[in-house]
């Protein structure tokens, strides 16, 4: 604000500025040279006006006199009208005029003291000066402000600022830092470079450098020569208020330039944030596409059950699972940890940046992934178990194939040369009493061979149990089986024939030997339950618990009970030898000692007995190996349940530990990252118990040992146990730092957040991390949120849930509730403030050219947005128009790739 001083004939500044001439002014005291220079400045500045009036004054101080050019002045820079002036040439005539605009200046909010009408009139150089100082200050200059400095510190701040890169160029006041020249170019050079090369200028040369800023002014920016180089040059200190009145022309051309750098400023923030974001949904994309592809790839391997039907088969396909565990998966894990985590981060950035949601294409939705990944564990377990249930069931075959060899092979060593023996003539040539033998030696067979009736049918119940569950070498069983059969019928049916064959001899042969048929009949039983034995005793068998193997041990030690019954059996059998031998001996019998009712000997039977009694030992070693190594299985069960039982719980605090801190429940968002970051290096630290655990797990496998009675952890569930917590620990991690993020770009103070999570765990009963609709909307009226119990209220709080749930899944997390209490409060770009810039840009155009893009923005932004915009269609488009309306508002509307 100006005013004239009540007591001399300056002009005083209420705002307080005073410069040195002002001084000498007050004193009467004007430099003669500052005076020329502002009488040249003030002119031309006056006639720059009064040209667009098609007018302009040659002498300042008789020009204004008659008041009539005056008001056109004034009408002309403020754009207001005056009152008419008087048409007389009369003083009084020029003195109402001259008041007339007087009392406009003064309406404008400048007091003149001391400075009347009669001064202009009478011409007075010194107050036509002065006042004109006072129009230049209030519609040149006032207005200029930068940081709510006053009007010349503002302006001489932008100096500073926009010659601050320049060599030589240090601007500090209005009258000798701009004595060279140099400022005023590199004014110009720093808002059109393409005017001026601001290299080639030296400042030893002033004058060539006054003359190159004038001109270029003059020319291409409509600024008139207000200044005279060589007055600038030979005055000592140069007037200041004629510099400010040139430089404040420079300042309204480049006017234009600073807003458009603004809204260069404006774009250039808001295509950065898309930029990122973009990059953000196509790095989700690449991940999840990545991850659904392994999945898919996995699956199949997974859900095979193509094995080659043998136990080594089985086990290697064990190995690879056990490999798959431990290499293939866990990278993915942490693969689908991060995409969680990128997901959470960039929905946290697009909320702050007042973006929609982001929608990942179809199929990769994070719900996908996760139902996915749930598919791919189903899947893990269901393989597993068929991998264990099928090394039991090829043990299984692999034992029953043993035995059907053991007993085929003991079947068929016992009907070598039956065939021909039935098929034999040679009791047509007997006596009668080696027809007897004959007759009680076939009886004797008859007799064995329905003894093993009962193998051969054990035979084929073995091999139908091949058959059933598909041993891959069933056809080899299948053919000898059926021909271990078909012999079977044919020494039926050979056995009836010579039956009938001796019947028919019956009646020549009647002598028998008692003692020769008593030991057949009692040597075949004998013989028999000696081969059963002996089977018994090499028979393999296949335990799993200490109980088992222990009824093994029981059952045997109850048939060695009964041994000294055998033996006794044994000792009366071979004293019926003795008493054939005794009786051949005594009678001299012919051929007496042969025994015509059976092949069976004394030799035979002893030697078996021998081979009995020397294999029970032997299956007692056997049964203790055994015994050990079931004692062995239980104390693997034993040391996998001690460690499991320490585990699993450990597992399950971490699990309430880190779940408790997600609740916002232990200190400052930083304390609980801190002590997130501790939780993730302790469960790292305690991952060797998890490796151990898996050594543990494996010799129970290899052992072979399918249940565990001491604790009702599975390795299965204590991996899954392990996967979730670290999962757990990146989630709360993600989600922590994102309220961090929210905290402060939303300015909420530690205080506020703390009451937000304690209404929202308040609400949150049962500590999921989610609140339903009723407890949100309690938890809004608890923190004095009101909500209306009428329609209305409904209505409201159905458009909250609409903000705070957009895609209604029926819950309410706490970053949307923390989100929703801070937005309102946050200055966010919009689409109209996008629109409002690239309109600056366009010079006030509904379009924009791709020239006018590449000159504002950055290079990669302002391709960016040439690719993206689409041509402008309205009325009076150009050859490459470009739309950037609908192109700010795509910005803010849904994202997509």
């Amino acid at each position: 604000m100006i005013t004239m001083n009540s007591h001399s004939n300056d002009i005083d500044y209420s705002n307080g500025y005073m410069e040195p001439e002002e001084e000498w002014e007050r004193e009467g005291l004007l430099d003669p040279a500052w005076e020329k220079q502002q009488k040249k400045t003030f002119t031309a500045w006056c006639n720059s006006h009064l040209r667009k009036a098609g007018t302009a004054i040659e002498n300042i101080e008789e020009d204004f006199r008659n008041g009539l050019k005056l008001m056109l002045l004034l009408e002309v820079i403020s754009g207001e009208t005056l009152p008419k002036p008087d048409r007389g040439k009369m003083r009084f005539h020029k003195i109402a005029n001259v008041n007339k605009a007087l009392d406009f200046i003064a309406s404008k909010g400048v007091k003149l003291v001391s400075i009347g009408a009669e001064e202009i009139v009478d011409g007075n150089l010194k107050m036509t000066l002065g006042m004109i100082w006072t129009i230049i200050l209030r519609f040149a200059i006032q207005d200029i402000s930068v940081e709510e400095m006053t009007a010349k510190e503002g302006l001489l701040l932008w100096c500073q600022r926009k010659t601050a890169p320049y060599k030589n160029v240090n601007v500090q006041n209005f009258h000798l830092s701009f004595k060279d020249g140099l400022a005023f170019c590199a004014l110009i050079h720093r808002h059109r470079p393409d005017l001026i090369d601001y290299h080639k200028l030296s400042k030893d040369n002033p004058l060539q450098n006054l003359n190159t800023a004038f001109d270029v002014a003059e020319k291409y920016l409509d600024i008139p020569r207000m200044l005279d180089p060589e007055d600038l040059i030979n005055t000592p200190k140069p007037d200041e208020r004629a510099i400010m009145t040139y430089v404040s022309c420079y300042y309204h051309a480049f006017q234009g330039a600073q807003q458009a750098e603004t809204a260069a400023n404006r774009i250039c923030k808001v295509l950065k944030v898309n930029q990122e974001n973009e990059r953000l949904m196509e790095e989700y994309e690449r991940l999840a596409s990545d991850l659904l592809e392994w999945i898919r790839r996995t699956l199949p391997w997974l859900q095979s059950r193509q094995a080659d039907n043998s136990l080594s088969g089985v086990q290697k396909r064990l190995e690879e699972y056990r490999t798959y565990r431990r290499k293939h998966k866990p990278p993915r894990v942490e693969q689908k940890a991060k995409l969680e985590t990128n997901f959470n981060t960039l929905q946290t950035k697009l909320r702050l940046s007042n973006r929609p949601a982001y929608m990942p294409t179809e199929g990769k939705m994070v719900s996908d992934i996760s139902n996915a990944w749930k598919g791919l564990e189903q899947s893990e377990k269901s393989f597993e178990d068929w991998l264990l249930s099928e090394m039991m069931r090829l043990e299984r075959l692999e034992h029953l194939a043993q035995k059907f060899k053991a007993k085929a092979d003991t079947h068929e060593d016992w009907t070598r040369g039956k065939e021909e023996m039935l098929q034999s003539s040679d009791f047509r040539q007997c006596k009668l009493n080696d027809l007897k033998a004959l007759k009680k030696k076939h009886e004797a067979f008859e007799s064995d061979l329905a003894a093993h009736q009962d193998r051969v049918e054990q035979i084929a119940a073995i091999a139908h149990e091949l058959n059933t569950l598909e041993y891959h070498d069933s056809t080899s069983v299948n053919i000898r089986c059926q021909r271990i059969c078909d012999q079977w019928d044919r020494l039926g049916n050979l056995t009836q024939k010579r039956r009938t064959d001796l019947d028919d001899a019956e009646k020549i042969l009647e002598k028998i030997d008692i003692l020769h048929l008593e030991f057949a009949k009692r040597a075949a039983p004998f013989n028999n339950w000696l081969d059963g034995t002996r089977e018994d005793l090499v028979d393999m068998f296949i335990v799993h618990t200490v109980e088992e193997i222990q009824g093994l041990i029981d059952a045997h030690g109850q048939f060695k009970a009964t041994l000294s019954d055998a033996d006794k059996e044994y000792n009366s059998i071979i004293g019926l030898v003795k008493d054939v031998e005794s009786t051949v001996q005594k009678y001299q019998i012919p051929g007496g000692l042969q025994n015509p009712y059976t092949t069976l000997t004394s030799t035979d039977l002893s030697k078996k007995w021998s081979e009995v009694k020397l294999l029970v030992p032997q299956r007692d070693t056997t049964l203790q190996a055994e015994l050990r190594k079931q004692q062995n299985n239980e104390m693997l069960r034993r040391q996998f349940a001690e460690k499991a039982n320490q585990v699993g719980p450990w597992i399950e605090r971490q699990m309430d530990a880190v779940t408790a801190i997600g609740m916002g429940m232990h200190g400052s968002l930083e304390d609980q990252l801190n002590q997130l970051n501790q939780y993730e290096q302790n469960v790292f630290a305690y991952k060797p118990h998890i490796e151990e655990l898996e050594k543990i797990h494996q010799a129970v496998q290899e052992g072979m040992i399918f249940e565990n009675r001491y604790t009702h952890y599975t390795m299965e569930t204590l991996r899954v146990g392990w996967e979730q917590l670290l999962t757990s620990i990146n989630r709360n991690v993600n989600e922590v730092e994102n309220q961090i993020l929210t905290r402060d770009s939303k300015g909420i103070t530690q205080e506020q957040l703390n009451e937000f999570r304690a209404s929202f765990n308040h609400f949150d009963k049962n500590r999921t991390g989610r609140l339903a609709p009723e407890e949100f909307k309690s938890c809004l009226v608890s923190i004095g949120y009101s909500i209306g119990k009428d329609r209305q209220g409904e209505i409201d709080f159905q458009r909250i849930l609409a903000v705070v749930d957009p895609n209604s899944t029926g819950y309410v997390h706490f970053d949307a509730f923390l989100d929703f209490m801070t937005r309102e409060s946050t200055d966010t770009d919009t689409a109209e403030q996008v629109i409002d810039s690239f309109r600056i840009l366009a010079g006030d155009k509904p379009y924009i050219l791709s020239d006018e893009l590449r000159r504002e923005l950055p290079p990669d932004q302002a391709e960016y947005c040439i690719q993206r915009m689409a041509p402008y269609k309205g009325v009076n488009a150009v050859p490459g128009a470009l739309d950037y309306m609908s192109f700010s508002t795509a910005l803010y509307g849904e994202s997509d790739l």
